[in-house]
């Protein structure tokens, strides 16, 4: 890894200097010139032995003189077999000696070819290894970019580049997590240590003025807790997934949700429709009963006085409309579809704020709550992020669809089995 003030050097260095072996490749070199220039020897050797064995039969094989006829060879006269016999060994000599002089050169000459070729092949990992010792978490936008022929080194360079983009991409969601987390605790903080001390600096400070500063206190402190367990829900989701999985009813889910945000629907006098029938899917329990509450609180929560609020649970594909009338009249349609037969929906619709459609993916993103980047004095900021973390988790999909008239419909379908 290298420092803040080095990266930039590092870069140029993996695009302009000259490859240099590395002591890593040079082993792999080595063995593979070694592996290569073994084979070579062999067939080598089984050529040459197969060449001193073949040169007798070619000679047998040629028009022999009659038996008893007598030739001269150079000043002696022999038997006509007896010249084919010693022509043959001195073939098989002559093939051994110049074999044996071919062949540590032939040796010697593909050893060397290897090694060139062998590595003309693998200077391509020479970058992919100096990118990996000069890489950092402030690096993470460099890319091998291999050009040449569309090898396995090359499909290793592509597989290398998109995994430095999918770590890019952690990195900085990781970076905007902590800044926002740590934002959203410095406030409930702030507010805490704010009252502490202007409590303590008033000398005439009575007992309802304590009791005061108590209920500011408790309740910074609920806001930090929702916050910090909020958290601990999304990185548990995110880095464990589902632990266990037993059948559970989306639909028996709901009821409990509602009763836990009785009161805030009541304050704003929102009419809330439940349809539907049973939604029974394998997951873990707890993680779905988050799942369902959220959604819940988040149609509660982020919406019009005298609103409304539409849930409906079931297996297949199903289309949902939702109107609600109050003191004032909301109206919201939305059609969602493509649920795999046999897995279960949930889908819930709500009034509220008019949401531009291109901003409705920022909703699944950390502390984003509609228009604003910041959470609300009542909500953590992380419901839809939970949300798409547990049914990342359990293998289903999530998508939110605004309505026009103002609020948004969010529907999640998760597998049967």
């Amino acid at each position: 890894m290298t420092d803040g003030s080095g990266i930039p050097a590092a870069a140029e260095h993996i695009s302009d200097a000259p490859a240099r072996p590395t002591p890593v490749r040079r082993g792999l070199r080595m063995r593979l010139t070694l592996l290569s220039t073994a084979l070579l020897a062999l067939i080598g050797g089984l050529l040459l032995a197969l060449s001193y064995l073949l040169v007798g039969r070619v000679i047998a094989a040629l028009p022999q003189f009659p038996p008893g006829t007598q030739v001269q060879v150079g000043d002696e006269v022999m038997d006509a077999s007896q010249a084919a016999a010693q022509i043959a060994a001195q073939g098989r000599q002559t093939v051994l000696l110049v074999g044996l002089i071919a062949f540590p050169l032939q040796v010697l000459a593909g050893a060397l070819l290897s090694w060139v070729l062998i590595g003309r092949t693998l200077r391509p990992l020479d970058t992919l290894t100096r990118a990996t010792r000069a890489l950092s978490e402030s690096s993470l936008d460099q890319r091998i970019h291999l050009a040449g022929p569309r090898d396995e080194v090359a499909e290793l360079a592509d597989t290398f580049d998109d995994m430095l983009a999918r770590l890019q991409a952690a990195f900085e969601a990781e970076r905007r997590f902590v800044a926002n987390a740590s934002h959203e605790l410095r406030t409930p903080l702030a507010v805490i240590r704010t009252e502490v001390d202007v409590t303590l600096a008033d000398p005439s400070t009575d007992v309802e003025e304590m009791r005061r500063m108590g209920l500011i206190v408790l309740e910074a402190t609920d806001r930090a807790d929702r916050l910090l367990t909020s958290l601990l829900v999304l990185a548990r989701t995110q880095a464990r997934g589902v632990s266990g999985q037993q059948p559970v009813d989306l639909a028996a889910i709901v009821g409990p949700a509602l009763s836990a945000v009785e009161n805030e629907r009541a304050e704003r006098d929102l009419v809330v429709t439940v349809e539907g029938t049973s939604a029974v899917v394998r997951g873990d329990p707890a993680l779905l009963d988050r799942l369902v509450g959220n959604l819940v609180e988040n149609a509660v929560r982020h919406n019009v006085n005298g609103g409304w609020v539409r849930i409906g649970t079931g297996t297949g594909t199903g289309i949902g409309i939702g109107i609600g009338t109050g003191i004032g009249t909301g109206i919201g349609t939305g059609t969602a579809t493509g649920a795999a037969a046999g897995a279960g929906w949930l889908e819930v619709t709500s009034s509220g704020a008019v949401i531009d459609p291109e901003t409705v993916a920022e909703l699944f993103e950390p502390f984003r709550q509609g228009g604003r980047a910041r959470t609300a004095h009542r909500g953590s900021g992380l419901g839809l992020s939970i949300v798409r973390a547990v049914v990342a988790a359990h293998g289903g999909t999530v998508g939110a669809t605004p309505i026009p008239t103002g609020g948004l419909q969010v529907r999640v379908t998760l597998p049967a089995r």
